[in-house]
């Protein structure tokens, strides 16, 4: 038999092919793309717009989902952490960051990441693969409804950040089509400004990024002012040191709208890059190439088991910040969301564990 194909992963235009190959005609696949996407249907049973026949070829030939959402966890500050598996049984983490004034997915790329950056738990796990554009949508689409009810609005609209597990730029292709799914005025509806990705440097795919028509902010993880010190906490560094990164925010830079910005993630581990001389260096580093539309935030490191990194001290972080500030670059904190359920920058590592709190499903 067969694998039912995954009509989440598919286009407009790929829907209205796929209606008309199995003998319906075009106008079905705006129906069903408003059923998958805008109503956030789980199955075809409940497309009840369309006729029977319809609906018995769809569940003969295609699926509307291939993720199972194994665990939900939810923190004290109401963050929630979703731990779902993909139909080859690998782990998927997605996280949904409440504020009073808006909602934040946080999404996965790959089920796993092969960066090995020193200080980041996921990397522990090493790439399982990437996420097809499909899983990708899934996810908003699981949390919306798990958060929300099927369908429902949200009452601030939704941001993205593809800052979960996995690197977005080593499955650009997928990322890219998904985002583009999502952007639909007819389906989810997140446009690309209310989305960043996350790089750890992967500078061929930021230029390619730059070149984007319909384009995400960009988010780059740095972590550190020197190659030395960047070699060993982000081994990618090796790879595309300082100077190609920096070459390619320039550019990325250049292709700025009116008004936007991009930003520099810092982690900030105890006593390894968070003193005074590494502020100092950093703030001349972006001096040096000329950035001027780019901010830094600054965020405390996520302690977790077997990691040996601590976080900074809250005084050492905020003295960090003045001297970025002195030196005139835009620096700003990030607080921590989601750490008592390992929901937090850097602690996505498909952890189950029955102390953490588990909401029903």
């Amino acid at each position: 038999m067969s694998e039912k194909i995954h009509l989440t992963a598919f286009t407009k235009d790929e829907l209205a092919e796929f209606v008309q190959n199995i003998g319906e005609p075009k106008y079905r696949a705006k129906q069903i793309f408003k059923g998958l996407h805008e109503r956030r249907l789980p199955s075809f049973d409940e497309m009840t717009d369309l006729p029977k026949n319809l609906r018995e070829k769809l569940n003969e030939a295609a699926q509307v989902s291939t993720l199972t959402v194994e665990s939900r966890y939810v923190s004290v500050d109401g963050t929630r952490r979703f731990l779902m598996k993909t139909h080859d049984n690998l782990p998927v983490e997605t996280v949904f960051i409440p504020t009073e004034s808006r909602d934040t997915i946080c999404f996965s790329s790959q089920s796993g990441c092969p960066l090995k950056c020193d200080f980041c738990l996921t990397a522990k796990l090493g790439l399982l693969r990437n996420l097809t554009a499909g899983e990708i949508v899934e996810q908003i689409i699981i949390v919306l409804n798990d958060v929300y009810g099927i369908g429902a609005e949200t009452p601030h609209g939704t941001n993205l950040v593809g800052m979960g597990a996995g690197e977005p730029f080593l499955n650009f292709e997928n990322l890219i089509k998904a985002l583009s799914i999502m952007s639909e005025e007819d389906g989810l509806f997140i446009v690309p400004n209310r989305v960043t990705i996350s790089t750890a440097g992967i500078v061929p795919k930021i230029y390619e990024f730059a070149k984007l028509e319909k384009r995400p902010h960009l988010a780059i993880s740095l972590s550190a002012p020197n190659d030395e010190l960047r070699d060993k906490l982000m081994p990618i560094n090796k790879r595309w040191n300082i100077e190609e990164l920096f070459a390619a925010a320039k550019d990325f830079e250049r292709s700025l709208r009116k008004g936007e910005r991009f930003t520099f993630e810092y982690v900030l581990l105890g006593g390894v890059n968070d003193t005074d001389e590494h502020a100092r260096s950093l703030a001349d580093l972006l001096n040096k190439h000329g950035l001027t539309r780019v901010k830094i935030n600054l965020i405390a490191h996520n302690s977790a088991e077997p990691l040996e990194y601590r976080p900074s001290s809250r005084e050492q972080i905020e003295r960090f910040k003045k001297i970025l500030e002195s030196k005139g670059v835009d620096a700003y904190l990030r607080t921590p969301r989601g750490r008592d359920i390992y929901a937090a920058c850097g602690q996505l590592a498909a952890k189950s564990e029955p102390n953490l709190i588990q909401i029903g499903r």
